[in-house]
């Protein structure tokens, strides 16, 4: 008779592993698979706080502790470096967000006869999961869900739609992808639920684009105590601790480093923190982002250069990236490929990469520790509590370049 088998870790998708490589759904390190399949809960294994979970895409992790889940997403990042034949002189203690702080998400929504499905999709399914609760979204978030559903229960037709929901300086912006208001009753219907919830944005966008519908005063996010505007659909990290953790190590591994070169700047969550009195570059290809960075930095006086440039097409060149102290880049979860090979052909000695996908940045890192850097230390950060959805700040330095 065989023996039982023990999870050791959890693979990057979310399956227990035993030692043997076999994956086990909804275990936890320590939990023991018997013979006959079944599995025995180890000390790692709880109680999921949702009902949801288990169908829901959006967690995966909800079965495990504390420590299992901090454990997880510091292996996601190490075994990614060390699968590249990389290893970080200091790997420092994960920070995890807590739950009720997610302060962005989108929600699917769909019709089904006179019921409005409102929520996330299932794991690898295009199913929508009807909402009843969500222990990781920010409550105003999560209050918006039940009036939501009633107000696209009355919407006329076909209903395929995605919400984008965030948490601006003003209140819950929200952004309906999929349908646009046909007449006054449609869009007196908006009116009605953006004005009932207080919301601070509504907007609507059929595919040409979004269409503000209601917005009292302009939406802002406030970055390093500066409030900058906040367009539909700008990129936001998924929460204010976690936002925090990577801006502080940042500025930790830049203090008196100037200038800076920003990549990937989106708003200017790290070029507002970083300047003053350094100055900093802060490069973005989305337009509306750059125009809001640009804006703000002027208002406050902060010495940030915005500079509209898709850096896929358009990389900064090796000459262009000598001029600079450092270098911060925080790219799309494809990386960034083309301007690594011009950072890694210039004479910069500093990088501090952030990253949301430990695989391509592995990738880009191998082509760094090639050209001379090496790997000083790297923060694990896991703003999407319960998922396995994994960020990072590490920095890189290359001594014969200092």
């Amino acid at each position: 008779m065989s023996e039982p088998k023990e999870i050791i870790r959890i693979a990057a998708k979310g399956d227990g592993v035993t030692a043997d490589g076999q994956h086990v759904a909804l275990s936890a390190p320590g939990d023991f698979v018997q013979p006959d399949g079944t599995l025995a809960h180890g000390p790692h294994h709880v109680d999921p706080p949702c009902r949801h979970f288990g169908t829901c895409g959006g967690c995966q992790l909800q079965h495990v502790d504390n420590e299992a889940l901090a454990q997880f997403v510091t292996d996601r990042v190490v075994l990614a470096a060390e699968g590249q034949g990389i290893t970080s002189a200091r790997v420092a203690p994960v920070h995890l967000s807590p739950a009720g702080t997610r302060r962005r998400a989108t929600l699917h929504a769909q019709r089904r006869g006179k019921q409005i499905l409102l929520g996330y999709r299932e794991g690898r399914s295009h199913k929508i999961v009807d909402l009843k609760e969500c222990p990781v979204l920010w409550p105003e978030l999560l209050a918006l869900v039940k009036p939501l559903r009633a107000m696209l229960a009355v919407w006329e037709g076909r209903i395929s739609a995605d919400i984008e929901l965030a948490m601006a300086d003003q209140g819950v912006t929200c952004g309906i992808k999929g349908i646009r208001p046909e007449g006054l009753a449609q869009t007196e219907a908006l009116l009605d639920f953006a004005r009932d919830n207080g919301l601070a944005r509504l907007s609507a966008d059929d595919g040409f684009g979004p269409e503000t519908v209601w917005e009292p005063e302009a939406a802002t996010i406030t970055l390093s105590r500066v409030p900058v505007a906040f367009p539909p659909g700008a990129f936001l990290q998924a929460t204010e601790d976690g936002e925090a953790a990577l801006v502080g190590s940042a500025k930790e591994w830049l203090a008196g480093v100037t200038p800076v070169a920003d990549l990937f700047s989106g708003l200017g969550t790290f070029a507002i923190a970083l300047a003053g009195p350094e100055k900093v570059l802060a490069a973005e290809a989305s337009r509306d982002a750059h125009l809001a960075c640009q804006q703000a930095a002027r208002a406050s006086g902060k010495p940030v250069f915005a500079q509209h440039r898709d850096l896929f097409r358009n990389p900064y060149m090796a000459d262009e990236v000598s001029k600079f102290g450092a270098v911060l880049l925080d790219p799309p979860r494809a990386g960034a490929r083309e301007q690594i090979e011009q950072i890694a052909a210039s004479t910069i000695s500093r990088v501090v990469y952030i990253s949301c996908n430990p695989a391509s940045w592995a990738k880009d890192a191998t082509r760094l520790v090639e050209a001379g850097f090496v790997l000083e230390e790297v923060r694990p950060v896991g703003q999407f509590r319960w998922s396995t959805h994994v960020e990072l700040a590490s920095l890189f330095v290359r001594p014969s370049a200092a």
